[in-house]
């Protein structure tokens, strides 16, 4: 199993651990809902070095990135990063990433499941084409500050003016010898930034930010656990659960990613279900009651099953049972009433527009 950089400071703090994506991961630290909390009202540091960091140069690069991703890449501007995905020929979806221009190079971020997949996928449509990949995500960490205190504590901390930053820009530089690259970017519906630093730096970069392991400080360590409540509050879809090889782009509710004017490895299958319409999307839910919808369980109307619930939680800042998932377009709009099979009984439940919640500006 995988250990990130920051592995022994998870451990010192007592956190719960498991095998998250081949990698030894904290669910938690003093708990799901105390960190949830924190990262909504404060800020949050979140360890997220798992996931891949790859870098390309050559003359081909956005070349083939473009080949390979859903948004049109040409306007990109040096010190912009843009959401995208990569998809099958048939439009299924490979992986959520973000792909960043710097002056001399492209960096993808991708998910830790799909790395290699990602990597040999790459690889694959590279041939002929000038350009090097280089998996730096072992030789790198990844950390992420996020809450409405995480922009003006990264300020204080390290004298990095990300303040200025617009979302999905970033800045680079060098602190104490260390280079560094801050994104205004995160996962937790809050804004924030995340970093790249060298693997060996990050040790000396946490007592700025977390004084104390941050039992009691402004930034406090938070794991998976509150990572994936937050982030199903802000209605951020994941990957294995709202997006799969087995799911398009549109119906997924991600349109927005897409430019169906460049001919990427998947436009012409996703222009065709555009033709034709979308026989089902991925709606937001509210549950009567306090019980979860879990993935996999069968949204219901009129006896008949509808669709599929992909997550489930109970939103600790709206105290309601939300949860998200693909239902035939018939049923998709706001306010129709459907059941959620929960195996010996149906919770009654809405569909309600997403996300469930939106940070106040």
């Amino acid at each position: 199993m995988l250990q990130t950089p920051l592995h022994d400071f998870h451990v010192s703090l007592g956190a719960k651990m498991v095998d998250f994506a081949g990698w030894h991961m904290p669910v938690y630290y003093r708990g799901i809902t105390e960190e949830h909390v924190h990262t909504r009202t404060n800020a949050s540091l979140f360890d997220v070095s798992h996931m891949g960091r790859i870098r390309f140069d050559g003359p081909d690069v956005q070349a083939l990135l473009q080949h390979v991703c859903t948004r049109n890449l040409k306007d990109t501007a040096v010190g912009q990063s843009k959401y995208a995905h990569v998809c099958r020929e048939d439009g299924g979806i490979l992986d959520d990433v973000i792909v960043s221009r710097h002056a001399g190079h492209w960096v993808m971020v991708c998910n830790a499941s799909n790395r290699e997949k990602i990597l040999a996928w790459l690889h694959r449509h590279s041939a002929g084409r000038k350009t090097d990949i280089l998996d730096q995500t072992l030789d790198t960490a990844m950390f992420a500050v996020q809450g409405p205190a995480a922009v003006s504590l990264v300020e204080s901390r390290f004298g990095v003016p990300v303040g200025s930053l617009k979302r999905y820009w970033f800045v680079e530089g060098s602190v104490l010898g260390m280079d560094y690259c801050i994104y205004r970017s995160g996962y937790t519906g809050e804004d924030g930034v995340e970093a790249i630093v060298p693997a060996a730096a990050v040790a000396m970069i946490l007592p700025y930010l977390v004084s104390d392991g941050g039992a009691s400080g402004e930034c406090r360590p938070a794991g998976l656990g509150a990572r994936d409540t937050l982030r199903m509050e802000a209605a951020m879809p994941l990957y294995g659960h709202e997006l799969t090889e087995d799911v398009d782009t549109l119906s997924a509710g991600q349109g927005w990613c897409v430019d169906l004017s460049v001919d990427f490895v998947g436009a012409a299958a996703m222009r065709a279900i555009k033709a034709v319409g979308l026989r089902k999307k991925l709606v937001g839910l509210e549950l009567e009651g306090k019980r979860i919808a879990r993935q996999g369980y069968p949204i219901v109307r009129d006896g008949a099953p509808v669709g599929t619930i992909t997550s489930g939680t109970m939103s600790l800042t709206l105290d309601k049972s939300i949860a998200m998932g693909f239902l035939a377009t018939e049923w998709t709009e706001p306010g129709t009433h459907v059941s959620i099979d929960l195996g010996r009984k149906e919770a009654p439940a809405r569909v309600v527009p997403l996300p469930f919640y939106r940070r106040a500006k």
